[in-house]
């Protein structure tokens, strides 16, 4: 356990050397995080609230097709500009000076390989979601298998689709491919990012928590509204920065796995440790 918060440590920094240089980088998951408001939004008060998917069991036809229609919305704002983000920063990879613009340019230029990606994601999530409903317990257990096995197989998608420009179907292969032949299956650098990032926020969470008691005990309308306002956006800066960096993460990755050479901020060995093959 040691070892893994070691590494996750220096996953973190180094990523967190390039957002440093390029802090505007933060701007994509912001507007990805507010366009996917919107599409929920868009969704669900039309449909008066958010169980309109579920008030007939998921039998019926239209509601797995307004489900799908949802989740290729929804998945294609978030490769949308996970895509830019993904695309600026391996601009600065590459010793250049990325703006917003650029990496919107880049996803612009891979419109269509992103809807299509979208479309084929979506299309898992249905089929999951539908495996889980007849199921029942042993859906969401097989549910859960595969939704990590989906995670791990696609985790280089973006990279690939943004450096090669290649289609859905390929990229999909050539991410999976450059996981198993360069680290195995046993994924540790993301998942230590996600615990660390998972502890700070837990640590804002139980601070706002003591702060919105002691504002109680004291009758301070002032500190209660103090508390509440800082923890939320504490814990929307700690999103913020976990998507970029994961973003980040995923580029260098990506360089490392298709060239075997570093990235700005990373090294070899920090990245060969972050995906260790079972021995």
């Amino acid at each position: 356990m040691f070892d893994r918060l070691k590494r996750s440590a220096a996953l973190v920094k180094a990523s967190a050397a390039v957002l440093r240089k390029d802090t505007h980088l933060l701007m994509f998951p912001l507007i990805s995080g507010l366009a996917s408001i919107f599409v929920v939004l868009c969704f669900v008060l039309p449909m008066f609230g958010l169980h309109a998917f579920d008030s007939i069991g998921g039998k019926n036809g239209l509601v797995y097709s307004g489900a799908f229609l949802f989740y290729v919305v929804q998945y294609f704002v978030i490769f949308y500009f996970n895509a830019a983000l993904v695309g600026a920063t391996m601009m600065r990879m590459d010793g250049g000076a990325p703006t917003l613009g650029d990496g919107l340019r880049i996803a612009n230029s891979r419109f269509g390989t992103i809807l299509g990606y979208a479309v084929i994601a979506a299309t898992v999530g249905v089929i999951l979601r539908a495996i889980q409903e007849r199921l029942g317990f042993v859906g969401r257990i097989i549910v859960g298998l595969i939704g990590v096995g989906w995670t791990v197989a696609t985790f280089l998608v973006v990279p690939v689709l943004v450096a090669r420009d290649s289609g859905p179907i390929e990229s999909i292969k050539e991410s999976a491919g450059l996981l198993k032949q360069t680290w195995g299956e046993n994924v540790i650098g993301q998942s230590g990012m996600s615990l660390f990032f998972g502890l700070l926020q837990m640590g804002t969470i139980l601070t706002g928590f003591a702060l919105l008691a002691g504002g109680l005990y004291l009758s301070s309308p002032l500190l209660v509204a103090l508390a509440i306002v800082l923890t939320v956006v504490m814990v929307l800066v700690l999103v913020l920065v976990q998507s970029a960096l994961s973003g980040i993460y995923a580029a260098a990755l990506y360089r490392y796995a298709a060239t075997g050479s570093d990235s700005l901020g990373f090294d070899n060995g920090v990245l060969q440790s972050a995906f260790k093959p079972k021995e």
